[in-house]
């Protein structure tokens, strides 16, 4: 069985989080703080930003891929998929805007979550079923 969606989706919220990365890093640079945020309210949002990301995308990632790998339909891996990626662009703008856009990030965490249940309760259905 070959894997063709998750990846993609992989690959995707990879360079997301690249990206919130250098942002974290070209902050710290000008800020000129190695570690932690030294009470720079900035620096801590665009590492909340990132750290979000970190948090919520493996988990979503490695549901996808259990539901490929269990042979789920394309259509229904790419809905997930884009959900997922959706949901923390979505939430990404949210939180990083100044002031936070709180709609953005309410609709990036209802994207994000309910993925994640929508791919749990699938995988469990597929195995116990």
């Amino acid at each position: 069985m070959t894997v063709d969606v998750s990846p993609l989706y992989a690959g995707l919220l990879a360079l997301l989080f690249l990206i919130l990365s250098g942002r974290v890093i070209r902050h710290r640079q000008t800020a000129k703080v190695s570690v932690g945020h030294k009470d720079d309210s900035l620096l801590l949002k665009k590492m909340r930003v990132q750290a979000n990301c970190a948090e919520y995308a493996p988990l979503g990632l490695i549901l996808l891929m259990a539901a490929e790998l269990q042979g789920a339909p394309g259509w229904a891996l790419h809905v997930l998929g884009v959900m997922l990626l959706a949901g923390r662009i979505s939430h990404a703008v949210g939180l990083g805007s100044s002031p936070q856009r709180i709609p953005l990030r309410v609709i990036g965490m209802l994207l994000t979550l309910i993925m994640i249940a929508v791919a749990a309760l699938a995988n469990i259905a597929h195995v116990v079923i």
